[in-house]
């Protein structure tokens, strides 16, 4: 006797804004053409799911009530019509929904378009995996895909210790670079030994341009930090050089940049959720996250604590109270099987 699947999913619900998230039972997803059915055993929290609660993030808007969660890492359930690059049973993990009104992985399942997952690591867990999609692909498009890191450049990364960051800070290493990282004080070991040269976020520009690099300036900032961080990269590049940042939106100055014939560059890793652009070059991203990760190369940092659909307010609290080390992931339970 064929096996008839539970017609329908848990799933946590943002019914309005800053308001407390509700379990409830939905209809199962279909996967429809290009897409495939994801079993969601892990869903990463980022920052923006905080602004997106509050109705604080105009560029990623999210129509409610709505499903919330960007990242996630599952097994294929399902394959639609013309996906061939999956097949039922296959792990995997992606930057998948959760904004523009595409369901978000706060739910046993997900029908997802198949351009935007790759397999996941195998030497990662589902609550590992789930902690890269998003800051992987916004650190790499910056560094890669904007400013063409080349072996042998010297590379500083603001917020090096911070989501996007410490990716940063290990994909510039893995491709040759030498990579110095701003961060608080007590960042300091962490920094190390992902192998960056750290420096005290209170120590004047002038006096680490001097000491790192003899006044010259880094060929290459990422900016994960935003305001007046993003006006001081500027000052910090080298003639020539390239700023990339995650938070660019800002007021900023742009002659320091333009007296050094640098260029900048914006990282904006939601476009293909938004406008349906670039999905399979998402894809094709984590699939070299992959390689890196199974090489030893990238080692995401995972919080400790253990949140499930049931706390997901829980784990939010925790990351806006800045006590986490390493990425909140969510733990979906579906169906016992997880």
């Amino acid at each position: 006797m064929s096996h008839t699947p539970n017609p329908t999913m848990r799933a946590a619900i943002l019914e309005k804004h800053d308001a407390p998230f509700t379990v409830v039972d939905l209809p199962r997803p279909v996967a429809g053409p290009g897409q495939v059915l994801v079993r969601i055993k892990a869903s990463g929290v980022n920052p923006l799911d905080l602004k997106i609660r509050a109705g604080e993030a105009g560029h990623a808007r999210h129509a409610l009530p709505a499903i919330l969660g960007m990242d996630l890492a599952g097994v294929v359930e399902r394959v639609g019509d013309g996906v061939d690059t999956f097949r039922p049973g296959d792990e995997v993990y992606g930057l998948t929904g959760g904004v523009g009104g595409i369901q978000g992985s706060l739910a046993e399942l997900a029908a997802v378009d198949a351009r935007l997952l790759a397999p996941k690591p195998a030497n990662l867990t589902m609550r590992e995996a789930a902690a890269l999609p998003l800051v992987f692909i916004t650190a790499w498009e910056g560094l890669v895909d904007r400013a063409a890191l080349r072996a042998g450049q010297t590379v500083l990364v603001q917020g090096g210790a911070g989501g996007v960051g410490h990716v940063a800070v290990q994909i510039a290493l893995a491709l040759g670079a030498t990579v110095f990282a701003v961060d608080g004080a007590a960042k300091a070991p962490l920094l190390r030994r992902l192998g960056a040269e750290p420096i005290d976020r209170d120590e004047a520009l002038e006096s680490y341009l001097a000491r790192c690099t003899g006044g010259r300036g880094f060929d290459l900032v990422y900016d994960a930090v935003g305001g007046p961080v993003l006006d001081a990269s500027f000052k910090a590049v080298a003639r020539f050089g390239h700023v990339v940042s995650t938070l660019g939106w800002g007021t900023h100055a742009l002659a320091p940049l333009s007296f050094k014939a640098a260029s900048y560059s914006g990282v904006f890793a939601l476009l293909p959720l938004l406008t349906g652009e670039g999905g399979a070059h998402h894809g094709e991203i984590l699939r070299e996250a992959s390689r890196m990760v199974e090489g030893g190369k990238i080692v995401p940092m995972v919080d400790p604590r253990r949140f499930g659909l049931d706390t997901v307010g829980e784990a939010h609290a925790a990351l806006a109270a800045r006590t986490a080390t390493g990425k909140i992931v969510i733990d979906i339970a579906a169906d016992g099987r997880s």
